[in-house]
């Protein structure tokens, strides 16, 4: 009997183990610090909301594809977000495969519905670019609208985000194996004023 109830919890922790690994939605607890060898930014982020925390793959994963969180365009008189937010999706080098992966993310607004994920064809993001709408003044601002991931395999992948704004200069490549981490900027609702949500984000590279 103790040999069967040991084999029982055994069995559960690896369960419970695997439906981490495979989860697609948020994780429940702040993922733990990692060790980063750069840290990737663009010059063309807004800084509307604040920044939340880092959040990173866990230890021997990095990011092989993403997700978006976007607010369609409503086209009528209204308060577009499109961008709120971005989600990697991480995997061990060793797998060879997308099945097992864990999914992290930073600040997210609250408007939109997430993307299928796009994955790199092979290796791991190293690099990325934003599509953001200026200010338009008495417009309707909409910040962060769509990003661009570049793969170790020099493969490019596009969001799929909105068309507003223009694309602003590719970050610099990881050092490293690959992209491990992400902050994001985020404005939260405004009440009666024009929301953006996402804002800005940065990459975290690993060895």
């Amino acid at each position: 009997m103790h040999h069967f109830i040991s084999f029982a919890f055994t069995l559960l922790a690896f369960i419970g183990l695997h439906v981490s690994v495979q989860s697609t939605g948020r994780r429940s607890e702040r993922s733990i610090e990692r060790s980063f060898v750069s840290t990737l930014t663009v010059t063309n982020g807004l800084e509307g909301g604040s920044w939340g925390q880092r959040e990173f793959c866990p230890s021997g994963t990095y990011a092989a594809g993403f997700s978006l969180k976007v607010e369609e365009p409503s086209h009528v008189m209204y308060d577009d977000t499109s961008l709120n937010g971005i989600r990697l999706h991480c995997v061990y080098p060793s797998k060879g495969s997308h099945e097992l992966y864990a999914t992290i993310e930073s600040d997210v607004g609250n408007w939109g519905e997430w993307t299928d994920i796009k994955w790199c064809p092979s290796g791991f993001l190293k690099a990325f670019q934003l599509r953001v709408e200026p200010s338009q003044g008495n417009g309707d601002d909409t910040a962060a609208n769509n990003i661009r991931f570049s793969c170790s395999d020099g493969v490019v992948l596009k969001g799929d985000g909105t068309a507003w704004g223009d694309w602003g200069d590719w970050s610099s490549a990881c050092g490293g194996k690959g992209i491990c981490g992400i902050k994001t900027r985020v404005e939260g609702p405004q009440g009666s004023g024009d929301d953006t949500a996402l804002n800005d984000a940065q990459m975290y590279c690993c060895e």
